[in-house]
């Protein structure tokens, strides 16, 4: 009996790690985590400008890395645009590079106690990458990375 009790502890805590990363799923990209209820369809808008950089970012602890783009606007100066889980991003046909002119919809948040939009869609020439829909809720809900999830299948994500 003894046998069994330390065996099924040592299995729990081999597997316990295991568990929480298939929760995630989508690499914590969800709608009901405390980044992903910031989006507001109060407080969406439209902006155009010019692609100064893009980068990584992992907005909150337990999340995989994020695609966010630098828009320099004439309107707004330098905003921070939050597109999505970079294994969504990586996988689609639309690929972004600095200078590129975007029309970028969606909600003004702060973030990092800077003003920063979390993209619904995003229009490059005739392109257009949506992301949310009108409540928030993203693309890519139900999607598993590595599952097919998007169309372009390749990485399109320019590096600087």
């Amino acid at each position: 009996m003894r046998t069994f009790q330390i065996m099924f502890w040592a299995s729990l805590f081999v597997l316990l790690p295991f568990a929480s990363i298939a929760q995630r799923g989508s690499g914590g990209w969800c709608s009901n985590n405390n980044y992903s209820r910031q989006f507001n369809p109060g407080t969406v808008e439209a902006l155009k400008g010019s692609v100064v950089s893009v980068e990584m970012i992992t907005p909150e602890t337990g999340m995989s890395t994020g695609i966010h783009l630098m828009l320099k606007s004439e309107k707004s100066g330098n905003v921070s645009i939050h597109l999505g889980p970079s294994w969504y991003i990586d996988n689609q046909d639309i690929q972004f590079v600095v200078g590129d002119v975007l029309e970028v919809k969606g909600s003004k948040i702060t973030y990092q106690n800077a003003p920063a939009i979390i993209a619904m869609t995003v229009q490059k020439g005739d392109q257009v990458l949506n992301l949310r829909d009108g409540k928030g809720n993203p693309t890519w809900n139900g999607l598993r990375q590595g599952k097919g999830a998007g169309k372009g299948g390749g990485k399109n994500r320019a590096k600087n």
